[in-house]
């Protein structure tokens, strides 16, 4: 997938003279978290967020540092807080030269951008004009359009443990041992790992295998140190069942 496929094209941005009252009721009527600013051009020339409203001094949020860190940062930096906290137009306090991609920038990088340079979204431009902006949300979206796609017709219990199969044992992480066990869909994991992180990657693993409708743990951890034992919690849940049936009885 790409930029097009999930951005917002219908977009609602300000200019740099924009009051920040009208910007931020702007934001509120409309729920988005920020605006792409242009020029009188319609040019992008920055990104207005909620992060930049929330250092205000009328809701008295301004920053305070200390008078050593205020003199080693020299007067440049309370300058620039005196602006953002008591500026009255979005040009006086947006996040200028915005990170941007092109349509058809491939959904990983556009996750690994947002990471990197710590934003929530990113204008997309074509021909140096914004024709759109891809934010967290539309990822998410992305991921919960995964559940309709076409199930896999090959889905059957031979397929799903060889997939799973050849997953796991190219993982550096594959529990020791490893059984493999499919039943109408239903997988049964067992075999020993050293590390408890490596049991939800096994578990997660099968789960993205298509076909797959639930999977059972039966995995067994042991410290490499203390030679300790730890079975599954669905294993030892099965074992209480089965000493309190046997009590009973």
């Amino acid at each position: 997938m790409r930029a097009h496929q999930i951005m917002a094209r219908h977009l609602i941005t300000v200019g740099t003279e924009t009051s920040i009252i009208e910007a931020a009721k702007l934001m509120m009527d409309h729920h988005v978290s920020g605006l792409p600013v242009v020029d009188s051009a319609g040019r992008l020339v920055g990104i207005l967020s909620e992060s930049d409203l929330l250092r205000r001094s009328e809701i008295g949020t301004q920053r305070r540092r200390s008078r050593w860190l205020q003199f080693l940062l020299g007067p440049g930096y309370a300058a620039a807080d005196f602006v953002h906290e008591r500026g009255r137009k979005v040009g006086e306090i947006m996040s200028c030269d915005p990170v941007t991609v092109t349509e058809e920038a491939p959904l990983p990088d556009l996750v690994d951008l947002m990471e990197k340079m710590g934003v929530k979204r990113l204008p997309v431009m074509r021909e140096g004009r914004l024709v759109g902006l891809v934010t967290r949300a539309d990822l998410l979206r992305a991921v919960a359009s995964i559940a309709h796609q076409i199930q896999d017709p090959t889905a059957d219990d031979k397929h799903i443990h060889d997939r799973i199969v050849r997953v796991l044992d190219g993982a550096n992480w594959c529990p020791l041992g490893l059984q493999v066990s499919v039943r109408n869909g239903e997988v049964h994991l067992r075999g020993v790992i050293t590390d408890e992180r490596a049991r939800q990657a096994a578990i997660v693993a099968a789960e993205n295998v298509a076909g797959v409708k639930e999977v059972h743990d039966h995995l067994c951890c042991i410290d490499t140190y203390s030679g300790f034992y730890i079975q599954s919690a669905e294993d030892e849940r099965a074992a209480a069942a089965k000493a309190a049936k046997e009590t009973a009885g």
